[in-house]
């Protein structure tokens, strides 16, 4: 089967949920017998970085981006609020992406078209026009559903305003963009619920975030710590429900976290940590930024905290530390899309005096974390293994196609 996976953004270097998600798609394709290519848009947030790309990948996917400038810019932005388009989509649309495509299908003929989000939905008509492959989209979140959440945790009135009608714009596109598509893949059983409630007859299922169980094995002395467990976060903070939510930890729990555990550190790393952070200072708190392996970082520490207010889809990095046997306390929102259970794969608080309350009771009781950790474990390697994804996907592509 012949496929092209057309992205919004580029897998490597991983330094995003999305990158990794998109990356696992391709490893399932080409581990299934694919015949990929992988097309993608370099973006100033996710630029094509030569040397993070090994020469196998390189033939094996035929890769090729095109730059984008998707730089927000405010009287483009403007102008959508008469068009009634959405300025977020819009960005992710160019001439030169659109010639490349265009010379990738009078080149090659391929079974389906993969699209990476609604974000690269303005080339479905230039697929259609092109090429007779079956288009199939992956919804990464619903993305109207971040900007709505954020609006109603947002204090300015004006940003307030701003995020109200990027949730606008994104929700009319997302009840109307899966009509010109044949088929579409959700992160997650609430996006898929959502998705078919509003597309019943448009072919769709379930297709959760995976992961190759064999880069996420620990050294015996990774495990938790039974007497000052290291609290983490790791996420990319170019991502404002990440921002949000890291803010309103400091700023709302960890001085009670602190009056209880005076000994605790709280690390943050990601991408891209904004002034807004880094300038605070807060006791017993490091910055440290990027770290050059999200993995090794993980390890090192050990309750991971995911303080998320909005957002959609799955938490990557979540799976991610799960499958590393970390205790991850995280909100409603975060645990999103998982089939977890509070107090068994992870902990579930929403307000200071819950996550005060479960990390005392980590702090207390160090075989609890013990059975969180494996519980993860178990948990991630039944519905996170890319080794089964890779069969649920193959197995859609089949039926859209009606290829055996």
């Amino acid at each position: 089967m012949k496929i092209l996976q057309l992205c919004h953004k580029t897998p490597l270097p991983a330094i995003d949920g999305g990158c990794i998600a998109i990356h696992n798609i391709t490893q399932c394709l080409l581990n299934s017998g694919a015949d990929v290519k992988v097309l993608a848009v370099a973006t100033p947030k996710h630029p094509y970085v030569v040397s993070a790309y090994s020469k196998s990948y390189l033939e094996k996917t035929r890769f090729e981006s095109v730059y984008i400038d998707t730089t927000p810019h405010k009287i483009e932005a403007l102008k959508t609020l008469f068009t009634g388009n959405s300025y977020q989509i819009s960005r992710f649309y160019s001439k030169n992406m659109a010639t490349k495509l265009s010379e990738t299908l009078k080149k090659e003929d391929f079974d389906i078209v993969h699209i990476e989000s609604i974000y690269m939905a303005p080339y479905i008509p230039l697929i259609r026009k092109l090429s007779k492959a079956k288009i199939l989209m992956r919804l990464h979140n619903i993305e109207h559903q971040i900007w709505e959440r954020l609006s109603e945790n947002e204090r300015n009135p004006i940003m307030k305003l701003a995020y109200r009608v990027n949730a606008h714009q994104l929700k009319r596109v997302e009840r109307k963009i899966l009509h010109g598509v044949d088929g579409y893949m959700s992160i997650s059983e609430p996006d898929y619920n959502y998705f078919h409630e509003a597309f019943p007859n448009v072919p769709g299922t379930v297709i959760p975030f995976g992961i190759n169980l064999d880069n996420y094995e620990l050294e015996e002395d990774d495990y938790i710590a039974t007497d000052h467990p290291e609290l983490f976060h790791i996420g990319s903070m170019n991502w404002s429900p990440n921002v949000e939510g890291i803010l309103w930890f400091l700023e709302e729990v960890w001085p009670d976290i602190l009056a209880a555990h005076p000994d605790l550190t709280f690390t943050l790393a990601g991408h891209d940590i904004p002034e807004s952070i880094r300038s605070r200072h807060d006791r017993n708190v490091n910055v440290v930024g990027s770290v050059p392996n999200a993995n090794e970082f993980m390890a090192e520490h050990d309750i991971m905290i995911v303080p998320l207010l909005s957002g959609s889809g799955i938490r990557i990095k979540i799976v991610e530390a799960m499958a590393l046997g970390k205790v991850v306390i995280t909100t409603s929102i975060g645990a999103e899309g998982l089939d977890v259970q509070d107090g068994k794969h992870l902990f579930i608080a929403d307000t200071p005096e819950e996550f005060v309350a479960v990390i005392n009771k980590c702090v207390a009781m160090p075989d609890i974390c013990s059975i969180i950790s494996e519980n993860a474990q178990h948990y991630i390697s039944v519905h996170h293994n890319n080794a089964v994804i890779a069969q649920q996907i193959m197995d859609f592509y089949q039926k859209v196609t009606n290829k055996q």
